[in-house]
């Protein structure tokens, strides 16, 4: 009888502690797909700029101990180039972190933030302004990217990038054969 009650002891907390754990691994196995270089086309589809056209060429790495990610390179447009780098770290349940310098100097901060199967979801905060990105990996070697405002009570896409892998970094499962 001692023995069930230490069996049943012992499978209850170590279930009541998967859930969390589970979780944050999945996280963290999204954010390794992130690794890499990347570099795609992207179009600005709303607002002043609507029609302007760029590309994008984004190095993704991963913090050692803590789960989120980086993305640092640069967007151009004909000849002009401009710094873009995003850094997103989990912050208990949620993520924060920022684009380019935050909203302190002339980026975005990252306010909020899930994952969820193939896709994180980031708030961003500028002053009045209230938006979204969703970055979604439909496949090891393609990330879409969708920036929006939101505009009275609805988000409105201001931004979209078509990201493809560019080196042969292995990712979540996959591993290469040499």
């Amino acid at each position: 009888m001692k023995k069930i009650a230490l069996a049943t002891t012992i499978l209850s907390a170590m279930t009541a502690f998967t859930p969390l754990s589970y979780a944050a691994d999945k996280d963290a196995e999204f954010f390794q797909n992130i690794k890499g270089e990347w570099t795609g086309p992207g179009e600005v589809v709303a607002g002043k700029y609507k029609g302007t056209k760029f590309v994008c060429t984004l190095a993704g790495t991963t913090p050692e101990a803590k789960i989120g990610m980086t993305l640092d390179g640069s967007c151009r447009v004909g000849v002009f180039s401009q710094a873009m780098k995003a850094t997103v770290l989990r912050s208990g349940k949620s993520y924060n972190g920022a684009f380019n310098d935050g909203a302190a100097g002339k980026g975005l901060d990252i306010v909020s933030g899930s994952v969820n199967s193939d896709r994180v979801v980031l708030g961003l905060n500028r002053k009045e302004l209230d938006g979204a990105m969703l970055a979604r990996i439909s496949d090891p070697n393609t990330m879409n990217v969708t920036v929006s405002v939101r505009v009275d009570k609805e988000l409105i896409p201001v931004i979209g990038m078509s990201l493809k892998r560019v080196d042969q970094v292995a990712v979540g499962s996959i591993k290469k054969r040499k």
